[in-house]
């Protein structure tokens, strides 16, 4: 199981800190309905990224005994070849896409209009966010692989699946836990935490991406050659 932790981790902290859901979490929490809608943006995301991480989890650890069984075990290195090169790709197209010097970083349309949502609204947004953003899909992708190729137990397996979810899950945990406890200092903390993750968006990601990439492309090439 302390395998299969450790090989997820990165995945999962990179999931924590992508900032698009920090700041949607926090935009919501400044709303009218901040309490509500931050509740339900958390339940959306924890739902979407368990529902992810769990199915990846169970086809990729069914494909594993199979491939085993059939002496094709080799499936799980290639894909994990396959993932470092999206990574790569992705941070290849946030660095051409980043503001130049100057420049204010560009927020998606609905940002404009997440004052006016509904507790349903934010849970669809906190789905789409989860399991439909790239980033954060190839993230959980990556994650949810490397707790299935780890070799732990069922058990093990559930557990670190269980990890993953709830520290990939800290990007709307943490705002909404200092919404409910950080009383009279929680709207200038959430403020603080907004224009920073907005001002350094592009380099936070780009790290991420940059870093797991060679990671599985390390992972991948050792397993191939060894």
């Amino acid at each position: 199981m302390g395998d299969a932790i450790g090989q997820m981790l990165a995945s999962a902290v990179g999931i924590a800190i992508s900032p698009l859901p920090l700041i949607a979490v926090i935009l919501m929490l400044a709303t009218p309905r901040g309490r509500a809608n931050g509740l339900a943006f958390t339940a959306g995301w924890v739902v979407a990224l368990a529902v992810v991480v769990g199915a990846v989890t169970a086809a990729a650890g069914g494909a594993d005994a199979a491939g085993h069984a059939h002496g094709t075990g080799g499936w799980a290195a290639w894909l994990k070849l396959a993932l470092g090169l999206v990574f790569l790709l992705l941070a290849a197209q946030q660095w051409r896409g980043r503001p130049r010097d100057g420049q204010q970083p560009s927020t998606p349309g609905w940002m404009a209009a997440i004052d006016r949502f509904t507790p349903v609204r934010s849970a669809g947004l906190a789905a789409a966010l989860a399991a439909l953003n790239p980033k954060n899909l190839v993230l959980a992708v990556g994650g949810a692989l490397a707790i299935a190729s780890s070799g732990a137990s069922g058990g093990g397996t559930a557990v670190a699946a269980a990890v993953m979810v709830v520290i990939g899950s800290l990007c709307a945990l943490l705002p909404l836990g200092v919404y409910l406890c950080g009383g009279s200092r929680a709207a200038r903390v959430l403020d603080g935490w907004k224009s920073w993750l907005g001002a350094h968006n592009a380099a936070i990601m780009i790290t991420v991406l940059a870093v797991l990439g060679a990671k599985y492309l390390g992972d991948a090439i050792t397993a191939l050659t060894g």
